[in-house]
């Protein structure tokens, strides 16, 4: 397998370098999803550094000790020999033999947890016990909700005692670039299929074409990421039942939440809490039109946020009898009629979070979103994008398209302008049009963005 160059994560690594480079005895917390590169990022900070990795699984506590022991004995040599009969032997026996200021990493934190409750009181312990302490603490984890219940819920042993918490989430889409070596059309398209996920990345590389890719890691019954989403849901969540089967109806199409409920055969009410968990995991999106407080507002559509999942649940579970018999050809070949669909509302995706860095003409902007409503002459209107300059003067207003293999730029200024003149908050601010697309020649008739200028921007 190909081993993709370690790209961005350099406000992580500052943020965790600062913090070791602090006061002894400190605790640092890293979560993420899974695959995401959290145990690559500690074993990149930690190079040039006296420093123990450790990898936990479910093995016994004993036998975790042990093999925690060994990995010490690189350290301290002879650590191993004398038996700890429990993790508060293990952590007093470190501090007390050492004679400079070292770093624990405990990868897959949850892990010694699930097998050892008591483990967090026993490190809470160590961190508030008075006089020098000679061991760092990084506690790392996939599964987002246990590492919130351990470190970051106000009842916690832990809690309140990290100086960094770092959230490791998924690499924003220009990066692509550089580790897949990609770009342009090629890389918005990979980055429907894989999203930012750097595991995913390296996988794919490996293969000699997107569809032999797909294919086996996917489709197949066997590739690695066919059960994927529903290993992330279950590192996740208490049961992966409910918030599997949320995805699955959005990803066919079911944005509303009267939609949602009726597919699922629930009332609305019972899906509000689910649904606030899939948003605050980074998996769904609430999506409202430009402007519109979501305290009030009740034209709220739900949208799988991450590219993976959505190509997972768009394509691949519907399939899902049809893949487990084998037939993974025909049905690479069906998901190509609406492949390009999906891309286009992903380029969608990447347009709209490229607004605050693009600088088009010449102006700061805002956050973007999607516009949909009634004009201020009654008819009903639709915005791809719209942002605000930072200075509230002008408004950007765009037409996001991906099929298109030509667009005729005047009339899409024209469309745009003419739309604006009908929003209900326009204000009298100034309306700068611009269009992204697949391919085409810049225009000095109105901004126009391509792939690569997206991509240059999403860094």
């Amino acid at each position: 397998m190909k081993k993709l160059p370690f790209v961005d994560r350099i406000d992580e690594q500052k943020r965790l370098k600062r913090a070791l480079s602090g006061a002894s005895g400190c605790l640092i917390v890293v979560y993420g999803r899974r695959r995401c590169g959290k145990s690559t990022l500690l074993q990149k900070i930690s190079v040039g550094l006296d420093s123990i990795y450790y990898l936990a699984d479910l093995k016994e506590t004993s036998l975790q000790i042990q093999d925690l022991s060994r990995e010490i004995d690189k350290l301290v040599p002879g650590f191993s020999s004398a038996t700890k009969p429990a993790w508060d032997s293990v952590i007093s026996n470190l501090n007390g033999r050492l004679d400079k200021t070292i770093t624990l990493y405990l990868d897959e934190f949850p892990y010694l947890v699930q097998l050892s409750p008591e483990l967090p009181s026993i490190l809470q312990k160590y961190l508030d016990s008075p006089g020098h302490k000679n061991v760092n603490l990084v506690l790392c984890g996939s599964s987002q909700r246990m590492m919130h219940g351990l470190v970051m819920d106000r009842s916690a042993p832990l809690y309140g005692r990290a100086e960094e918490i770092v959230k490791i989430e998924p690499l924003k889409a220009g990066w692509i670039c550089e580790a897949m070596s990609l770009s342009g059309v090629d890389a918005v398209e990979a980055y429907s299929v894989w999203g930012g996920v750097p595991r995913y990345w390296e996988l794919a590389s490996g293969f000699g074409s997107r569809e032999d890719a797909i294919s086996e890691l996917v489709l197949d019954r066997n590739g690695i990421l066919y059960e994927e989403p529903m290993r992330i849901l279950s590192d996740d969540m208490r049961s992966a039942v409910q918030p599997y089967s949320l995805l699955s109806v959005i990803g066919q199409g079911c944005n509303k939440m009267s939609e949602i409920a009726a597919r699922l055969e629930k009332p609305a009410t019972s899906l509000a809490r689910p649904l606030a968990q899939l948003i605050d995991l980074g998996y769904v999106r609430r999506e409202l039109p430009f402007g519109e407080d979501s305290k009030s507002t009740r034209k709220s559509l739900y949208k799988i946020k991450e590219p993976f999942l959505r190509f997972h649940f768009r394509f691949l579970q519907p399939r899902k009898s049809q893949l487990e018999s084998g037939v993974i050809k025909a049905a690479f070949q069906d998901i190509l009629k609406t492949f390009s669909h999906h891309v286009g509302q992903v380029w969608e995706d990447l347009a709209r979070q490229s607004v605050p860095g693009c600088g088009i003409a010449g102006r700061d902007w805002g956050p973007a979103e999607r516009w949909w409503g009634t004009g201020v002459d009654g008819q009903s209107c639709e915005l791809d994008l719209v942002a605000e300059s930072l200075d509230g003067k002008s408004l950007l207003l765009g037409e996001v398209k991906w099929n298109e293999s030509e667009m005729d730029v005047k009339r899409a200024k024209a469309r745009l302008v003419e739309i604006g003149n009908r929003i209900p908050f326009i204000k009298k601010r100034e309306i700068v049009p611009a269009v992204w697309v697949r391919r085409g020649q810049k225009s000095s008739q109105i901004d126009t963005i391509l792939p690569d200028d997206v991509l240059r921007w999403l860094r």
